[in-house]
């Protein structure tokens, strides 16, 4: 019976568990493998099944994907070749050779005398001593491996299928001299993992810029930006001519500006369903077929429900192409629409 392994955030587990669930119901086995990880189970659903649906239905608490191909139970995994040499014997056998990515990490604490590195390493070498090309990334086919207490859990699937190209879902951005807040990172990882293609002559709207974060990053890919906050900006962006701050709300913004937008982008603090509201005023002001990447602050209590309800609520003047909690969201899930 075909199972997927899926990586989520420890604390909303539970939510990936029961978004599952309420797709498949009793035919549905949610095994918890790690702190982070489970196992999902469903008479006849390949990993493009349950990728599929992951992607479209949305299912925003499940990260990343592998198709299960072997358990190493945590006695023989303490020996690394031992963990090398199941790998090998349980790759597919019409897997071509050629690029093979290989992606390890740890759920929860290590309990294994080696870490993710050695795991990527051992891997590697094995792998190309039977003609394939390891990498980290970008391959055609991909190598999961991630080490739990229980031992370590072995997969195989693709870029697609798996969600993210990274291991685990675990998309790993630094720090660069030009970066102005942390914050970056959410909407980079965002850029990156579900492959947006923004306009590069268009003009972008930044809903609670401050301290200019986002702004900066939608000025690396060309767009011309207001920056919406009554906060200050950094001083840096305020010296570009492509970059204009509005230092007020955003509902005295839309109210009194007239610029048609091709992006609008929202990571305010503030409760989902004033978020979503806020994203509705702002579909009056995009141009046909406009992006939206906002991030919904999840609190205590039903976050399943609070999601489907901020996205049913969206749906209302978009069509929702990603949402997902991703790696730099520690309590937040990114939607991506398009204006309808």
């Amino acid at each position: 019976m075909p199972t997927s392994i899926f990586s989520t955030s420890e604390e909303y587990l539970p939510a990936a568990r029961r978004e599952l669930t309420d797709i498949w119901g009793k035919r549905a086995s949610v095994e918890r493998l790690g702190p982070d990880v489970g196992a999902l189970t469903v008479p006849d659903a390949s990993l493009r099944d349950v990728s599929e649906l992951c992607r479209t239905r949305p299912v925003t608490f499940v990260k990343h994907l592998t198709a299960e191909i072997d358990r190493v139970p945590f006695d023989e995994a303490r020996d690394l070749d031992a963990v090398t040499r199941r790998a090998l014997a349980a790759l597919p056998r019409d897997l071509p050779p050629g690029p093979l990515a290989v992606q390890a990490w740890v759920s929860g604490q290590n309990p294994a005398d080696y870490g993710s590195a050695q795991l990527f390493r051992g891997l590697a070498d094995a792998l190309e001593k039977q003609g394939f090309e390891a990498v980290r990334s970008g391959a055609p086919a991909v190598l999961s491996a991630c080490i739990t207490r229980a031992g370590v859990l072995l997969g195989i699937g693709n870029p697609t299928d798996s969600l993210s190209d990274w291991p685990g879902g675990r998309v790993r951005l630094s720090r660069s001299p030009d970066t102005i807040s942390r914050a970056e990172f959410k909407l980079e990882e965002a850029i990156k993992v579900f492959g947006l293609d923004l306009p590069r002559a268009g003009v972008a709207a930044d809903l609670g810029a401050s301290p200019g974060g986002w702004t900066r990053i939608l000025r690396t890919h060309g767009l011309k930006v207001w920056a919406v906050d009554p906060g200050d900006i950094d001083p840096r962006l305020l010296a570009d001519p492509g970059v204009h701050h509005a230092r007020t709300t955003a509902g005295n913004f839309f109210a009194s500006n007239r610029t048609r937008f091709d992006v609008v982008v929202n990571d305010m603090k503030m409760d989902p369903r004033l978020t979503c509201d806020t994203m509705l005023t702002a579909a009056q002001r995009l141009r046909p077929g406009g992006t939206v990447v906002v991030t919904l602050k999840l609190a205590h209590g039903n976050v399943v429900e609070v999601v489907h309800k901020c996205l049913a609520r969206l749906r209302k003047k978009y069509e929702i192409l990603h949402a997902r909690q991703l790696h730099h969201n520690r309590h937040e899930v990114t939607v991506v629409a398009r204006l309808r």
